[in-house]
Parts: C-alpha cells; sequence; structure tokens
C-alpha cells in the first residue's frame, strides 16, 4: 500500500512518566504541592499540641498503661520525655509489688488512658 491510499491514522499513545526511584508507582504530579504538603504540616502541628495537652492534663493523675506481652499496670502519671521516649511514674503496682518511681520505655508501651473528671479511674 502506498501513502495516502485507504491509509488510517493510528493515534500515538503517550503513556506517563515511569516511577522515580524511591516511589511506589505512577504518580501523575512529581513532588508534594505546596498547598497540600502546608495542609498536612498544620495537621501535624494540631495533632502534636493536642498530644502535649493530653500529656500536661494526665500529670498527677491515676493511669492505666497496656505494655507489650499483655501486661497491664497502673500508676500515678508523673511527666513524658522528649517524643514520649520514656515515661515518668509514681506509684507503679505490678504484679511483684508496688514500685516507689519508675521509668517506662516508651517502645514497650502500646497504649495508656487516664480519666479527665474529678473520679478516679
Amino acid at each position: 500500500m502506498t501513502p495516502g491510499e485507504d491509509s488510517v491514522p493510528v493515534p500515538v499513545l503517550r503513556l506517563p512518566r515511569g516511577p522515580a526511584g524511591g516511589s511506589r508507582g505512577f504518580e501523575p504530579r512529581r513532588g508534594p504541592q505546596p498547598q497540600e504538603e502546608a495542609e498536612a504540616q498544620r495537621a501535624r502541628a494540631r495533632l502534636r499540641a493536642r498530644f502535649l495537652r493530653a500529656l500536661g492534663a494526665a500529670r498527677g493523675r491515676p493511669a492505666r498503661f497496656r505494655l507489650r506481652g499483655g501486661v497491664r499496670l497502673e500508676a500515678t502519671f508523673g511527666a513524658a520525655e522528649r517524643e514520649a521516649a520514656a515515661l515518668l511514674v509514681e506509684a507503679l503496682r505490678t504484679p511483684l509489688g508496688l514500685q516507689e518511681a519508675a521509668l517506662l520505655r516508651g517502645t514497650d508501651l502500646i497504649g495508656f488512658g487516664f480519666r479527665l473528671g474529678s473520679g478516679e479511674s
């Protein structure tokens, strides 16, 4: 067949650029968008402030702690080290007895809770 005789144009399919080396797949936008990044940063700041207020409210209150391995402890919350790497507690009740003061490692901690009202936990 010669050009121009009953030829049908074939569209060219263009695929998006392949993923970057550290990427998880195709991403039409490259890099974080400034507005989305700023919104994510504001959300992180709100969550961090909320977490710090919760730690401040917990000071001096009876609290329950859940550790890895299913261990549950009760104590009076004292303070938290930066990034909650360790928690200072007083009057820690353990299966082995009462400890006047102790540090709980944040890596061992699954969760903890305390009551905000005037009632005891």
